[in-house]
């Protein structure tokens, strides 16, 4: 089974893409880290986790960038080239492109390939491949054609199989297409060609994938089929004509044929993405399909339209939507019968039974099948000794799996303490390869529950059930939707702590419960308070006790250098000698989970815009404390063994201003808060001005003190300007 997760827009605006697309999507020096190409001037990485450029490097006007950016994951250095033959080499501190490597080669590229583990090699656009070590070395070198007059380069793509580079390239010459496989130990190259069907359409798109000797080449066709080309990396003889065959893999034309925006991606063994457009559904999508089982898995419709661009790197899929670069997370499960038809347990409908069927597959004799009592089961002859183990097995299943069945059947009349006392014993029991999905059962046999009797809610229970770390929101979700109901917070804490798919709306509506509840219901519930412990002092903040605030070493006199307004000053005078906590522990402990919390910024705009002011102003101040306690670490973080990160605190800052801003700026009680804020932000600015002023001096004394050569004795005078 296949998903796609929400997806996120990396970096916004991708300058000068629009829908005619990208140049590439390709890895940083770590996991986390992308370049994107566009087809104009820049170069931008992207922090994924972030969302946010951590670096952007454009040619100088006039010149245009021809091949997308890589990493050489040997150096750590960046590699593009512009203007077909103009070859630059960079690092993450340069900021002009104009002043790094430069080396103007004597053949048009057309791409520069770079994986981990091996040397970047340079794909010329007539078909030869040189190592970018060699080709830096002599780079007016002659370069030879390897592909015939008139064949272009549709597609290609390095891969390591055995720690050996594999490069592959596909070309195409007048409707015929052409396979080139190029080796390096030893060095040798490999011509096929594609033999097409009479009636086989134009092929669209490539995607390919390398394993044991063995290239899977995959094509896309304009009508949505997917064909095969197995090609094995056997050390053939380069001159010995080649054919091969292509076989049918998959039909994805159920709406018509493709028109535009055709793309394919490997997922993993048994699973591809396909983005495009189809006669009967104008919109563009994209599905996921299982070519094992030839059923697809998931779609999604891209409402702004694609430019049929598909990258696939470690479970993420990049593509751009619109004028914007989107991220798709998915997962695929190991394939099986059952998930490919959507009939795994836990995504069945509540209230229904399952019944497991165990199939001997050691009774298939040739095209009949041979029915055999499961009970009375006798090895045929030459049957292994794996066989009858896989049985015991099945067995072995089968009483777990009843044993599941008579504890499920229990939770729908028990009591709640009769339900505490055998839920403990099941879970204190061995846990199962079914585990999971059991606890998902149990957990919407409980919440169905919970609905059709309103005085049922075992509470105790369920968040047993949500520390076992098995559940999730998409699997259980009204879980949650039960708690807000009953206001339970210990609960919504526990499920925003364990869960990584909540969405935004239940967050904010967490939210609203955790800044509403009174104090003193607070005190009777009994609350995580490891966020907390290492920054309030229970015994004083329960009476509101006011803390001491040290700006993180900022003077304010230094701020009145450039006469601050006197009325701001004023305002902010009472809040800088002491700071109360706004809220109790118990609640802090509660807002904090919410810190925590995975969020969309898209999303969760639109639903902090329903909270109250009161809730607005009562949630700054705290978010205004924290900040302030951060304030006064020199590494400005909270002690405690999971506080929140000053990162997440400014982020929800952000968040609540931008979703409220028009209001907070009228209502006299935000005043204060937003006069504290500005004067940090300002303090920090300052500094950051005075440590760039003197940036260039320290540079220059560090080159200084590297280059010179002390004797036994020497006066040196500085002079900084």
């Amino acid at each position: 089974m296949a998903v796609l997760e929400e997806d996120f827009t990396l970096g916004g605006l991708v300058p000068g893409a629009g829908l005619d697309g990208l140049l590439g999507v390709e890895h940083g020096q770590k996991a986390d880290l992308f370049l994107v190409t566009d087809r104009g001037r820049t170069v931008i990485l992207y922090k994924v986790s972030d969302q946010k450029p951590l670096g952007c490097w454009s040619v100088k006007q006039g010149q245009t960038i021809t091949c997308p950016a890589v990493c050489n994951f040997q150096t750590g250095e960046y590699v593009v080239v512009h203007d077909d033959k103009v070859l630059r080499i960079w690092k993450n501190e340069d900021v002009n492109l104009d002043k790094v490597f430069k080396a103007t080669l004597s053949a048009d590229v057309y791409r520069i390939h770079s994986v981990q583990n091996t040397e970047p090699l340079v794909l010329f656009r007539e078909g030869a491949v040189r190592r970018l070590d060699a080709l830096l070395a002599e780079p007016q070198q002659e370069i030879e054609a390897v592909i015939s007059d008139e064949e272009v380069i549709k597609w290609t793509k390095l891969f390591l199989d055995s720690n050996q580079p594999v490069l592959i390239f596909v070309t195409e010459k007048h409707g015929n297409y052409f396979v080139y496989v190029q080796v390096f130990n030893p060095r040798n190259l490999c011509k096929y060609t594609l033999l097409r069907g009479e009636e086989e359409p134009v092929t669209l798109s490539f995607a390919a994938s390398v394993n044991e000797r063995l290239v899977t080449l995959l094509c896309l066709s304009c009508n949505g089929s997917i064909y095969e080309t197995l090609i094995p990396l056997n050390q053939s003889k380069p001159e010995e004509k080649q054919v091969l065959v292509t076989s049918l893999l998959l039909k994805t034309n159920v709406s018509g044929s493709v028109l535009k925006g055709v793309s394919l991606a490997i997922l993993d063994k048994d699973h591809v993405a396909v983005m495009g457009t189809s006669l009967k559904a104008p919109k563009e999508s994209i599905s996921v399909w299982n070519i094992k089982f030839q059923t697809l898995q998931t779609s999604k419709e891209l409402s702004q339209g694609t430019g049929g661009q598909l990258w696939c790197y470690g479970g993420k899929l990049f593509m751009l939507h619109g004028k914007f670069l989107t991220v798709i997370p998915f997962k695929c499960e190991i394939s099986s019968l059952a998930a490919a038809l959507g009939k795994l347990k836990n995504i069945q409908a509540p209230g229904t039974q399952t019944v497991s069927h165990f199939v001997n597959w050691g009774t298939f004799q040739g095209d009949g099948l041979e029915s055999q009592d499961s009970n009375n089961l006798v090895p045929l002859k030459g049957q292994s000794k794996r066989s009858s183990r896989t049985r015991r097995n099945e067995t072995r299943s089968q009483l777990e799996d009843s044993t599941n069945k008579e504890f499920l059947s229990g939770v729908k009349d028990a009591s709640e303490k009769h339900l505490e006392q055998q839920l403990s014993k099941f879970l204190a029991d061995k846990r199962t390869p079914e585990f999971q999905i059991t606890v998902g059962h149990i957990v919407t046999e409980l919440v169905e529950r919970c609905k059709a009797e309103p005085a049922f809610y075992p509470q105790s229970s369920l968040a047993q059930l949500v520390q076992t770390q098995g559940l999730s929101y998409s699997l259980c979700p009204d879980l949650m939707a039960v708690a807000l109901e009953k206001r339970d917070v210990r609960l919504l804490q526990l499920c925003l702590q364990q869960f990584p798919d909540i969405p935004e709306s239940v967050t904010c509506a967490c939210l609203k419960v955790f800044l509403s509840i009174g104090d003193d219901s607070l005190q009777e519930t009994n609350v995580n308070m490891d966020s907390v412990i290492g920054y309030l002092n229970f015994a004083q903040d329960e009476k509101m006790g006011k803390t001491e605030v040290v700006q993180n070493g900022f003077s304010p006199v230094l701020l009145e250098e450039n006469n601050f307004d006197d009325k701001l000053n004023k305002l902010d005078d009472t809040m800088n000698t002491t700071l109360t906590c706004p809220v109790t522990p118990q609640k802090a402990a509660l807002l904090n989970a919410i810190l925590h919390s995975a969020y969309s910024e898209t999303f969760l705009l639109s639903n902090l815009k329903d909270l109250t002011v009161q809730h607005v102003i009562l949630f700054l101040q705290y978010l205004h404390f924290l900040y302030e306690k951060c304030s006064e670490n020199a590494s400005m973080t909270l002690p405690g063994p999971c506080p929140p990160t000053l990162n997440q605190i400014m982020d929800w800052i952000c968040l609540l201003l931008d979703a409220h801003f028009t209001v907070v700026v009228m209502i006299p009680e935000a005043k204060g808060i937003l006069a504290s804020l500005y004067k940090f932000v300002k303090a920090q600015v300052w500094v950051y001005s005075e440590l760039n002023k003197i940036e260039g001096s320290l540079q220059q004394l560090q080159k200084l003190h590297q280059q010179r050569n002390m004797g036994l004795y020497s006066i040196e005078v500085l002079e900084l300007i």
